[in-house]
């Protein structure tokens, strides 16, 4: 039998099965999953502060907001690539207090040192990450383990460097990137430099999320044991992702230090806040299902929530223990939403031909980062 009876044509093959509902529901079929409810969340919270607070519907206080938000937003989004690979990034206050220290420090009022110290940041980010990786991913070590000796570790260095105190100044261009923007825009006045960074590394997160990198990652997150027989490579793969979320607090760091000054504080609790946003997003704790914009989308909604509670004349010493409760209500729901969504439909063919593929991809933007 000649091989072209085996292997049939392109034009013999059975057309892909189309979709079965219009664009309004897909759109209402992907909010209603754990990714996509948090948008809905964050409409929900945008009226009732506005309710609450009349000045906040202005376009221009609705802009600063979100530039005060950016440095949280791009923390979750590096927390994200962590989580949905399975693991714990805890070190991220810890990296962000020390970018600051450091920025504050070795930049002072020489605006020739700015960009050397940033690419020094950069690599100080990149050699933490690695370490965190490594430790995971080569010695075996739980990841929670790894960098939470990574948090005492730079904690306790910076305190030794700086004896708990505020330190340094960098030179005012440099804090310019955390503060400053293009003023005189029509309507909002300003846009703010940290929202523009924030859509940058949005768009970038959710490019890479739909490349083969971000496919592994939340395959290997789902089923480690499956990514590595499928060839990758699960070391280099997690690492990577502890890169980038080392990364992303660097990034926060610098704009940090624009508006929250040189304090060895600055970035204390900021791991948790992340991790609150990411799950608040929808993505599942233990990896394997989330979309990386809505991790963004949840700490916009984590910051609502506190602005509005603000409003309300709430004290700001129960932020930790919403951000606990929330934590807790949003690991239930999103395990239960996702789970139910993996279960097989129940079809009246029971052939050997029917069942998936073990091998079979997760569907494009259901489960996966593509969002």
């Amino acid at each position: 039998m000649s091989t072209s009876t085996l292997v049939p044509g392109r034009a013999d093959r059975a057309p892909l099965p189309a979709h079965d509902r219009g664009v309004a529901g897909r759109v209402a079929a992907a909010l209603a999953t754990p990714g996509g409810a948090v948008y809905v969340l964050v409409l929900v919270l945008l009226v009732a502060t506005i309710a609450a607070n009349p000045n906040f519907g202005d376009p221009g206080v609705l802009v600063r907001f979100l530039g005060r938000t950016a440095p949280i937003a791009i923390a979750a989004i590096g927390q994200y690539y962590v989580i949905v690979s399975g693991e714990f990034d805890l070190s991220m206050g810890a990296v962000v207090a020390a970018q600051v220290v450091m920025a504050g420090n070795l930049i002072g009022d020489d605006e020739s040192r700015i960009l050397p110290v940033m690419a020094l940041m950069i690599g100080v980010g990149v050699l933490i990450g690695l370490l965190n990786g490594l430790g995971t991913t080569l010695l075996g070590v739980p990841s929670f383990i790894v960098t939470l000796g990574m948090m005492l570790a730079l904690g306790g260095l910076i305190d030794h460097l700086t004896g708990g105190a505020a330190t340094g100044n960098p030179a005012d261009s440099f804090r310019e990137i955390g503060r400053g923007g293009f003023e005189d825009v029509p309507v909002v006045e300003v846009i703010p430099y940290p929202l523009l960074i924030l859509l940058a590394v949005a768009a970038l997160a959710s490019w890479s999320m739909r490349r083969p990198f971000g496919r592994s990652l939340v395959a290997a997150g789902d089923n480690p044991a499956a990514a590595r027989v499928s060839g990758s490579s699960l070391w280099w793969l997690k690492t990577r992702a502890f890169i980038i979320s080392s990364l992303s607090a660097t990034l926060a760091g610098i704009i940090l230090v624009g508006y929250a000054g040189v304090h060895p504080s600055v970035g204390q609790g900021y791991e948790f806040t992340a991790i609150t946003a990411v799950v608040l997003g929808g993505v599942l704790l233990g990896g394997g299902r989330g979309w990386v914009l809505s991790a963004a989308a949840g700490a916009v909604a984590l910051e609502l929530l506190f602005v509005l509670l603000t409003a309300y004349g709430i004290e700001s010493t129960w932020r930790d223990t919403v951000q606990g409760l929330i934590i807790i209500a949003a690991v239930a729901v999103a395990a239960r939403a996702w789970t139910h969504r993996r279960r097989p439909r129940r079809t009246t063919s029971t052939s050997r031909d029917a069942r998936p593929h073990p091998t079979q991809l997760p569907t494009q933007g259901t489960t996966t980062g593509d969002n």
